[in-house]
């Protein structure tokens, strides 16, 4: 029976399956972390462009633009500074006339931040959240050709409604195994997993209950918690007038002052043409805006963020690329030094009529064999290993990340991979055809 090419180059690899196996793993380890950072870098890239939504701009009072992104709409920490709410009126009064016309802004939504729940932000708004602000980049809510299409979407129950309502990102609600129906209580400032951090004021004189859970965005809103904005400033009141009274009490609404009425950002929308995103008001908006506010474009920070890490996107993917390399070059010596141990059995060969392209091809192919292994265990490594570095990344940043695969890239990777593979096995299979018959035949001394 005639032994054919795979049979020759599996004996070949499993006589030497210590050799075969460490040089797969040098493989695998090369391509599971150029797979990793090629699938973080695309997936955190979607990831903070899907995370501004179909916002325009931002208004704070943060000093810098960037940050007042990364805190407001990334929730990398909590805002530094504070908007009076006749300050978010005088910017509803200024654009719903003054010369532009009703209907100026398609929203205009105002959120305070500060508060956490096991470590987890807390994002206080109103019911327009929900039913305006989208994380999909084209939704407008006053667009006649979207009336079927959902701003957001829940895995269970509803949008707050009333006061002391929350909905929970997906992330809080798998994280926490909090369902609907469950009663939480917010902590002023940090807070940590645990919810055991020293010093912390608690406001356990409410109760806030679970009224809804989202499905996941593959945003960094899937690790926030939404309440209602009066609900969080009746609990700093509550704060204030506990250090003017004594006993028991309770507030509501009417008793709160101007002075509580705090907001962190407001997130704006200029009314667009239908079918269309953009729109000629959102640059004279910003410029008038701009004199009294911090007023930033979130897709152009992102972009410029990008600009910024991708350098070192690049650095890092380079490094990936001389581990890859260096993975060739480990199955170039693997095959060369077992040349040594393998020149009478390739002598053998060529004695039973192979000629010397055939053992070429049979070098070159086992090591294209070798690189396919390690390809393919590199891309099963990629992803649980792709799935700690996002859980990392959301504890220690903040940043959701929702890795992917995708054959754009994964396929390129692989095929190099195996391209690279056989030119490293073109060096011992040139000594295998140089090979003696004749000197490697004699009996030993």
């Amino acid at each position: 029976m005639a032994i054919t090419n795979l049979t020759i180059i599996r004996r070949s690899l499993a006589a030497r399956m210590f050799s075969t196996v460490t040089t797969i793993l040098t493989v695998a380890v090369a391509v599971g972390l150029m797979l990793i950072l090629l699938s973080m870098r695309e997936s955190g890239q979607k990831a903070f462009e899907r995370g501004t939504g179909n916002m325009h701009l931002l208004v704070t009072k943060e000093r810098d633009r960037l940050v007042s992104v990364l805190h407001a709409i990334f929730y990398t920490a909590a805002p530094g500074q504070y908007m009076e709410w006749r300050e978010y009126q005088s910017i509803l009064d200024r654009y719903a006339g003054a010369g532009r016309g009703p209907g100026a802004l398609e929203y205009a939504i105002p959120v305070q931040q500060g508060d956490t729940y096991r470590g987890f932000p807390v994002t206080a708004t109103t019911s327009e959240f929900f039913t305006r602000f989208s994380i999909d980049q084209d939704y407008s809510a006053d667009d006649p050709a979207q009336a079927d299409r959902r701003p957001w979407r829940f895995a269970e129950g509803r949008p707050f409604q009333g006061e002391f309502e929350v909905v929970l990102g997906s992330q809080v609600a798998r994280r926490t195994n909090l369902r609907i129906g469950d009663i939480i209580h917010m902590t002023h400032g940090a807070s940590t997993f645990a919810g055991d951090t020293p010093g912390a004021h608690v406001h356990d004189e409410y109760d806030w209950r679970v009224v809804g859970i989202l499905e996941p965005t593959g945003s960094a809103h899937d690790r926030a918690i939404f309440s209602n904005i009066v609900s969080s400033w009746i609990v700093h009141a509550h704060d204030r007038l506990k250090r003017e009274r004594t006993g028991a009490f309770t507030i509501t609404e009417q008793d709160l002052v101007d002075d509580d009425r705090k907001i962190t950002s407001v997130l704006l929308r200029a009314r667009v043409r239908p079918g269309r995103q953009m729109s000629t008001l959102i640059g004279p908006i910003a410029f008038e805006l701009n004199r009294e506010f911090t007023v930033a474009e979130p897709r152009t920070e992102v972009t410029n963020l990008f600009r910024i890490v991708g350098n070192i996107g690049d650095i890092l993917l380079g490094m990936a690329v001389v581990v890859m390399v260096s993975s060739g070059i480990a199955i170039l010596l693997a095959l060369y030094n077992s040349m040594e141990q393998r020149r009478r059995q390739i002598a053998v060969l060529r004695v039973l009529g192979c000629s010397q392209r055939r053992m070429f091809f049979l070098v070159v192919s086992e090591s294209a064999a070798i690189g396919l292994g390690g390809a393919l265990a590199g891309l099963a490594l990629c992803v649980p290993a792709s799935q700690v570095v996002s859980e990392v990344m959301m504890r220690r940043l903040g940043v959701v990340v929702e890795p992917s695969l995708d054959w754009p890239y994964v396929a390129p990777v692989l095929a190099g991979t195996v391209l690279l593979a056989c030119v490293a096995g073109i060096v011992p299979a040139s000594v295998a055809y140089r090979t003696s018959v004749a000197r490697n035949l004699r009996p030993a001394a």
